[in-house]
């Protein structure tokens, strides 16, 4: 691997809503970096529709991905990457939802996270749901569901030096230039 890798800001965060295309759009900056690659996967798979999906997905993907699944505590895999490699986190949505079913201390995991994006040595590309659009939810973990995974898009967006917004499979730039 040779040292021409393309820019790509410490963060990035690739937004959009459910099937938008935002992980193929965060796929392909990824290997455009010319860097190793890094899926860091939140997914837990209990059912055959979830290990349906995470198949496809690592269909999609290709070769050449090396996976780190880390449903909760992303900090050790984000200490781990070097530097000549970018981490793919998808997702950040599916990591918020594990840690409010754990009831985890939301405030502290965000620490950690925030913490861990500052100190990986290679640039991180995060996916995320955007769920702001739609309806108030009917029900209360429904309801803070959405505040939680809409206070954390805004941190991360704040933190991330490139965001794009994915509809229908476009990319939509709201912050930072595209490599």
């Amino acid at each position: 691997m040779g040292c021409n890798f393309v820019m790509l800001p410490e963060l990035t965060l690739v937004l959009g809503g459910a099937a938008s295309g935002k992980s193929a759009v965060a796929e392909g900056l990824a290997k455009g970096s010319g860097r190793g690659l890094i899926y860091l996967a939140t997914a837990e798979i209990h059912d055959n529709e979830m290990r349906a999906k995470v198949y496809k997905h690592r269909e999609m993907r290709g070769p050449g991905w090396k996976t780190v699944e880390a449903p909760l505590d992303l900090g050790p895999a984000l200490n781990r990457a070097p530097g000549d490699h970018v981490v793919l986190l998808d997702c950040a949505t599916m990591w918020l939802s594990n840690h409010l079913l754990a009831e985890s201390d939301l405030a502290m995991a965000e620490a950690d996270l925030m913490t861990a994006l500052t100190m990986s040595a290679a640039p991180v590309i995060v996916v995320s749901n955007e769920v702001g659009l739609s309806v108030v939810p009917e029900n209360a973990l429904a309801r803070n569901f959405r505040d939680a995974q809409g206070a954390l898009n805004q941190k991360l967006a704040a933190k991330a030096g490139l965001v794009v917004n994915v509809i229908a499979g476009l990319p939509q730039v709201l912050k930072g230039t595209m490599p």
